[in-house]
């Protein structure tokens, strides 16, 4: 009998990506997508310390309104590398290549053998020679910051966190710097853009577009230079940050500087494996690097055709391509150049731009909207009846129907106007139903319309469903309301409600009201048992804890059980933590007032513990900054005052003008009602910071009308109390909640609005947002007319949380762990441990 031999199963080739940014993870998912996992044993070399990011989302992060922890941000976490078999080295960079030997060696010394490999190095910040940037060492001098990195948005964070007060010059007037300068101001600080060129975003818009730009960027509290030239960088005598000079000698004062003056493809490990780089790795169709079978290039790092791409869509086409060529599923795909479209949010400001900025020829028709008043300007541009360029800032209603246009897929109205606005055309869910499937709806992500109608068709039931399965408007999220249109076209019509939207925490499926009630109902009083008894199949949620741990404490009080691992360093240590790791101590001075015996102790513990800087802050009191963790104890023991709780997520202060006694315009007795306010409401855990003024009149000195609580003499004894005010990055007067005929008015309706907002916000929602959310009318009708009875719960509740407060700072003899003020250790880099 003849023995037949069984076919020979063909060998996995070891396929290394050097990169594990977006370029190089996209990659990786479009060849898994592809069957890649039966074809390639895959490795990736990342030199930051965790999975792959969404950079684009990197400014949300910095303005606040996305965490390091947000699903958007995290677009593959270690558990996506184990889970589909792919070998990672995190915090290691490849630094030498050996196409001969076909070996990549990391800088921790690892040698990584490849059949096939994927160059994904992307780009970096450029950062121009000027005087005082660097230190003597090569390395960022202190206080100076790109934009381009995890590392870089939390050193910017933390420096704007480190005290009141700081500023940011931002060198740069392009995309990623006015980002930088939206999420800085955010985060309240004083903020100049220095750009050289004559307007702002000038590689995207023209000069009125710039102007207009300029305009709305003001708007928000930034100064802007333009047609200025940075050249140094001034240090004070500690090293720090002083100022920055421009080319005419001028110096602008600041602490911070971060640089955002364009960015580089990474081309050095490519330049000294011998491959061939220009102004990036050139490749060609395929995307393979010259005279080379083996080495393929995608991203930032890539020239094709003599084009170097800084957009995220011409990244997501050409990763399609190489998956498809390196799988055999289309061996023969070509990459071909991309006609890049711009659509995204600039500083909150909606901006899209293609093609060129204005008329090149004599017979270029060029049609413009021009409105600076309201911060809308239009234009596009049509040669030989094909539009070949367009701008829209402030309206980009159009931009998807202009896209179309200019990638050639429809054609051009006779009336040009039509270009810039609908005239008797469909809208919404019409335009959406209409946009061809090839449609890219979401340029951050590479999600085209097909996709969206395909997730739809899959079983997805709401925008929510499709975003967490397609990443549609998860990037810059200027395209939601397409996306939106798009699924609910798609559903027929019968979109679903998204019900996570009005849970407190992503992981419990319960609003606020709900998880308050079952908290009580099961007597929760520590995080991990509100996980265990609430959250599906008893799973913890990192992004959870903090909200979590402040809700208990806000029912429980004292009676909480306190798990460190559920609390911010802030909350552990009582003290706020700064860049270099040391901590700002805040003691109370009630309403802004201080004795010379209390400036005496403040004086002789910065003289013994050699505190670096001594501050005033804006809420009237003194920071004492630069305080060792293991120090803390004995700083708050010499200081023998009351934490002023400047870190937590709590009432703050109450800032006081000197009221009636001594001024001459002062129409009540502003100092001691702002003491008697700070004395009652003291450390009170709040959803999100809460800060109080008192005005003695209507000139209002202390600021009051745009505080989250303010308080206006207007004589004969009456109170105006204002509810909802800011005077951040949002600029909002407070909304008049009601006019009160005593100080003990005061101080009682003003207790019912705190413990209502402590109750019923959501976590970190400032006053500023929670107010306009409730209503004016709606406050008025609980609070004042309680029309719902809920007055009465309201006192007794906040009469409880006012009976249980301790002042933490005099916790000090017991540790609540070996660690809470165990010395700071220094950072080290992370171990370069494969993920499986």
């Amino acid at each position: 009998m003849t023995s037949i031999p069984l076919p020979q199963e063909t060998p996995r080739r070891r396929l290394l990506v050097v990169g594990n940014g977006m370029a190089g993870a996209r990659t990786v998912e479009e060849i898994l997508a592809r069957g890649g996992a039966d074809l390639f044993d895959i490795t990736m070399i990342g030199d930051e310390p965790y999975g792959n990011y969404n950079r684009i989302m990197l400014s949300h992060v910095l303005s606040g309104e996305a965490t390091v922890d947000d699903d958007d941000l995290v677009l593959n976490p270690m558990s996506w590398y184990r889970d589909h078999g792919i070998t990672l080295y995190a915090g290691d960079r490849a630094v030498r290549l050996d196409r001969f030997a076909k070996t990549v060696t990391c800088e921790s010394g690892r040698v990584v053998d490849y059949d096939l490999l994927v160059v994904a190095t992307g780009s970096s910040t450029f950062f121009p020679n000027m005087d005082g940037l660097r230190e003597k060492d090569g390395r960022l001098g202190r206080g100076v910051f790109g934009f381009r990195t995890l590392a870089d948005t939390n050193g910017m964070l933390q420096m704007a966190e480190s005290r009141d007060g700081v500023s940011a010059v931002v060198v740069g007037g392009g995309l990623l710097g006015l980002e930088a300068a939206y999420g800085l101001r955010t985060q309240g600080l004083d903020v100049t853009v220095v750009h050289s060129p004559g307007h702002l975003m000038n590689q995207q818009l023209d000069e009125r577009g710039g102007r207009v730009l300029r305009t709305e960027i003001e708007k928000l509290g930034v100064t802007v230079h333009t047609g200025t030239r940075t050249v140094g960088i001034e240090r004070d005598d500690h090293g720090d940050v002083a100022g920055v000079r421009f080319a005419d000698g001028t110096v602008v004062p600041t602490d911070m500087v971060v640089v955002a003056a364009g960015i580089r493809p990474n081309t050095e490990f490519a330049r000294t494996g011998g491959l061939l780089v220009e102004r990036g790795l050139v490749v060609d169709d395929q995307l393979r690097c010259e005279d080379e079978s083996s080495v393929y290039a995608v991203g930032e790092c890539v020239q094709h055709r003599g084009e170097v791409y800084g957009l995220v869509a011409p990244v997501w086409e050409q990763a399609v391509v190489l998956a498809r060529h390196l799988t055999g599923t289309d061996p023969d795909a070509a990459y071909e150049g991309s006609r890049t479209t711009t659509k995204l949010k600039v500083a909150g400001i909606d901006v899209a731009a293609m093609g060129v900025k204005g008329p090149e020829r004599e017979d270029d028709e060029f049609v413009q909207f021009y409105d600076p008043r309201s911060g809308v300007y239009k234009a596009v541009v049509v040669r030989d009846g094909k539009l070949i360029g367009a701008m829209l800032l402030g309206d980009i209603g159009k931009a998807s129907m202009l896209g179309q246009a200019f990638a050639g897929a429809i054609e051009l109205p006779d009336d040009r106007a039509a270009l810039l606005f609908d005239i008797g055309e469909p809208q919404g869910a019409d335009v959406a139903a209409d946009l061809p499937d090839s449609t890219q709806v979401c340029n951050c992500n590479g999600v085209t319309k097909g996709d969206i109608v395909a997730c739809v068709h899959g079983g997805a039931t709401s925008l929510a469903d499709v975003a967490a399965t397609t990443r549609a408007g998860k990037g810059c999220g200027s395209c939601k309301a397409l996306v939106g249109d798009i699924v609910a076209c798609a559903a027929g019509g019968a979109l679903a409600e998204d019900p996570a939207a009005n849970w407190y925490v992503p992981c419990i499926p319960m609003t606020k009201p709900d998880l308050i009630a079952a908290i009580r109902e099961h007597d929760l009083r520590a995080v991990s048992q509100v996980f265990a008894e609430l959250a599906p199949h008893g799973r913890e949620d990192a992004t959870a804890k903090m909200p979590l741990a402040s809700l208990l404490r806000t029912l429980w009080g004292p009676d909480w059980v306190d798990e460190r691992g559920a609390l911010f360093i802030n909350d552990r240590v009582h003290a706020n933590i700064q860049r270099d790791g040391t901590f700002s101590v805040v003691p109370q001075m009630k309403g802004g007032v201080t004795t010379p015996d209390q400036l005496r102790r403040i004086a002789d513990v910065a003289d013994k513990y050699r505190v670096p800087m001594v501050k005033l802050t804006g809420g009237q009191r003194i920071d004492l900054l630069g305080i060792k963790k293991e120090d803390l104890p004995k700083v708050w023991a010499d200081l023998d005052m009351p934490s002023g709780f400047a870190y937590g997520k709590s009432f703050r202060t109450v800032k006081t003008c000197v009221g009636s006694d001594f001024c001459r315009f002062g129409l009540g007795d502003s100092t001691n009602l702002g003491i008697a306010l700070e004395e009652r409401f003291q450390g009170l855990e709040t959803p999100a910071k809460l800060k109080l003024a008192v005005a003695g009149c209507p000139r209002n000195c202390s600021e009051a009308l745009c505080k989250d609580l303010g308080v206006v003499a207007v004589g004969d004894g009456r109170w105006e109390i204002y509810v909802g005010g800011a005077a951040g990055a949002h600029i909002r007067k407070g909304d008049l909640l009601a006019t009160v005929e005593s100080a003990d008015e005061v101080v009682a309706v003003a207790g019912r609005f705190i413990q209502y907002y402590r109750e019923t916000a959501q976590w970190l929602e400032r006053t500023y947002a929670f107010v306009p959310r409730i209503g004016l009318d709606r406050l008025q009708a609980l609070l004042l007319q309680d029309e719902e009875n809920i007055v009465s719960g309201l006192d007794e509740r906040l009469e409880v949380a006012v009976a249980g407060y301790r002042d933490p700072w005099l916790d000090r003899s017991e540790p609540k762990s070996p660690a809470q003020f165990a010395p700071s250790l220094p950072l080290l880099p992370l171990p370069q441990v494969p993920v499986r």
